[in-house]
């Protein structure tokens, strides 16, 4: 009888477990389909094409592709694409140092000239590993170039030494950390002390350290003569359609931005950042523990709402030519969000929002399509006018389907104002005044258009209006000096 009764209880409770795994189940489908109902929307107004991986307590629930990784191909995207992760490679270099910090090759307080002995002595000897891990070390960002001028630079291949030496050597802008200004430069020389200090190539430390013991096969760092498998293509989103981005020698950001890698191995990378696989907990908490504006080493340390709640979310985002990307850990859940995006621009920070939002049950955004985006084609193809009328119609009419952005409006009156097509700027800055009257940088722009168009009075009036809103204005402060003069 006690036997039939204890096999009665396994019975029950394993039937009770059963039950709770089954609704766990469930629950994970769930979440799942309102992810991939979500992107679906998204890809479908144009605002994702790339692929998403999103794990839930450690567990994949949904990963995919969504749109072309080559368009003129229609070559589908997957959860295997290859994707440019532009900034996201910092957080890979991080982890190498810290590797050779374990190791006691490296001493985060210990001054650049100690490892690199060909960088100007000058700086050297005052930047140290910590400041540029934290973005604190003064030396200028070798991306803070006009355009053109970054365009030139990225055209060619450059060696190691000669990208330090040429781009990443200016003096200091600031006291070693007195302040946050996020840097590129910094990353790249620490990725030339990596190879200094193990003698070795960074992309080979990369594979023998990190690559090959988590089994990151689809991970590299991006060259443009090598044919590699399922790597996807860049685009930009132009006015009508999209275009293929410029070219850019991924050697100019070499640590700070070079690689390339897939979904399903930064999932993996995300696992093994909660054993001690890679690097040991004492160490990992000095790594992931924020200084100066919330950034820890490769990484931003904060909080996320979610609902009544903030979340503690670890994370960073990288873009550059043709791709927009990001991680985002949910570590006191273990959940995880992985978008990859091979078209710019593309606000990511909505989307995931959202997907965050369906982990934790709250409600989300539902995606709309841009007001800016049909503005800006109507516009190109029927006149300014027609596009005003439009906007406004459908602002009036179809309020809960389209969404209005003060900066995409913008964005489209400066495009405007680089075709010479003055008097349509103009008109586009005005409705953007008109749909933002609070807003301090609609005037800016219009005062700028009138300007350029000779309307002296006019222009001063939209800046007097632009600093009124906000006297941090700086630039208006020195446009309203100039034409005031």
């Amino acid at each position: 009888m006690k036997t039939l009764k204890f096999t009665t209880l396994k019975i029950f409770f394993l039937s009770i477990f059963s039950f709770v795994l089954f609704l766990s189940s469930i629950n994970a489908q769930d979440k799942a389909a309102l992810i991939e109902e979500l992107m679906n929307k998204y890809n479908e107004y144009g605002q994702f094409n790339g692929s998403v991986l999103v794990a839930e307590n450690g567990n994949v629930i949904l990963k995919k592709g969504y749109g072309y990784a080559n368009m003129e191909w229609n070559v589908p995207n997957t959860a295997d694409t290859k994707f440019r992760l532009a900034s996201i490679t910092k957080q890979f270099t991080s982890m190498l140092i810290m590797q050779l910090v374990e190791e006691d090759k490296i001493n985060l307080d210990g001054k650049l000239s100690d490892y690199l002995p060909y960088y100007r002595k000058d700086v050297g000897d005052q930047v140290t590993i910590h400041n540029l891990l934290t973005h604190t070390s003064g030396i200028p960002n070798l991306t803070n170039k006009p355009p053109g001028v970054l365009e030139k630079m990225g055209s060619k291949h450059y060696e190691v030494k000669e990208l330090i030496e040429e781009f990443c050597s200016d003096d200091l802008e600031f006291e070693p950390g007195s302040k946050y200004s996020y840097c590129n430069s910094g990353y790249n020389i620490l990725g030339a002390v990596i190879e200094e200090v193990t003698g070795k190539p960074y992309e080979v430390v990369l594979r023998e350290r990190i690559f090959e013991p988590l089994g990151m096969e689809n991970s590299g760092i991006d060259d443009n003569e090598p044919v590699i498998e399922k790597r996807a293509s860049g685009y930009n989103k132009g006015i009508i359609d999209y275009e293929n981005t410029n070219y850019l020698d991924m050697s100019l950001v070499y640590a700070a931005g070079a690689m390339y890698s897939t979904v399903e191995d930064l999932f993996l990378w995300n696992q093994a950042l909660y054993t001690d696989k890679l690097l040991s907990e004492n160490n990992k908490e000095i790594m992931f523990t924020p200084f100066l504006q919330n950034y820890a080493y490769g990484w931003g340390v904060s909080e996320l709402p979610i609902g009544d709640e903030n979340k503690k979310v670890i994370r960073h985002s990288g873009g550059i030519n043709g791709f927009n990307t990001v991680i985002i850990r949910l570590v006191d859940d273990k959940h995880l969000i992985v978008l990859l995006n091979n078209f710019t621009p593309c606000n990511l920070n909505k989307i995931s929002k959202g997907i965050a939002d369906i982990l934790y049950g709250e409600e989300y955004e539902v995606p709309k399509r841009s007001l800016a985006e049909k503005l800006s084609k109507t516009v190109m193809l029927e006149g300014v006018s027609e596009g005003i009328k439009q906007l406004k119609e459908l602002k009036e009419k179809q309020e809960n389907e389209y969404y209005v952005d003060e900066n995409e409006i913008n964005n489209f009156g400066y495009y405007l104002l680089e075709k010479d097509r003055v008097d349509d700027a103009i008109e586009v800055f005005k409705l953007n005044v008109e749909l933002f009257p609070d807003a301090f940088n609609p005037y800016d722009s219009l005062g700028e258009a009138y300007m350029i168009k000779g309307e002296k009075e006019l222009a001063i009036k939209n800046y007097e209006k632009s600093v009124e809103l906000n006297p941090g204005n700086t630039n208006g402060i020195k446009m309203l000096k100039k034409l005031k003069e």
